[in-house]
């Protein structure tokens, strides 16, 4: 099992969780961004830096995980893409996505997008703060207790 991280938006406090999680757990966890990250020093974290341009890192992260991995990403697009795959994604604010859930979660997401382009404010995510922490921590580790 891996963990792949869509790193180019992942926040910080999401990253220093996994960063601890991956040496406590020895699990092998990859960032891939298409910027130079600066990650610790870790036999088990290592960056995947990819060229520029749309969905480049979505590409390289899809192609390379397997059913099994944990891919930490708020792109549904590419949730829905490891999902098929038999892998599972975790949204940096705790939300697990799954095979039970990601059909409802991308039909959302489109249907809100299309609103956006018609010119509709649709506003944007709440803040992120202790709370989606938390929730991203207890689910991560109740996805590492799992497997």
């Amino acid at each position: 099992m891996k963990i792949w991280v869509d790193a180019d938006a992942c926040p910080r406090a999401v990253k220093d969780i996994l960063f601890r999680v991956a040496e406590r757990a020895k699990i092998s966890v990859i960032f891939v961004a298409n910027q130079r990250l600066r990650l610790r020093p870790s036999t088990f974290i290592h960056l995947i830096q990819v060229g520029p341009g749309l969905d480049i890192a979505d590409d390289e992260i899809a192609n390379k995980c397997e059913a099994g991995d944990l891919i930490i990403t708020a792109d549904i697009p590419l949730a829905a893409r490891i999902v098929e795959k038999g892998a599972l994604a975790l949204d940096p604010r705790g939300t697990i996505y799954d095979k039970n859930n990601i059909g409802q979660l991308l039909d959302m997401r489109n249907f809100m997008d299309s609103l956006r382009g018609c010119g509709v404010e649709t506003g944007g995510p709440s803040s992120f703060g202790q709370r989606e922490r938390m929730k991203f921590a207890n689910e991560l580790d109740s996805f590492i207790a799992r497997a």
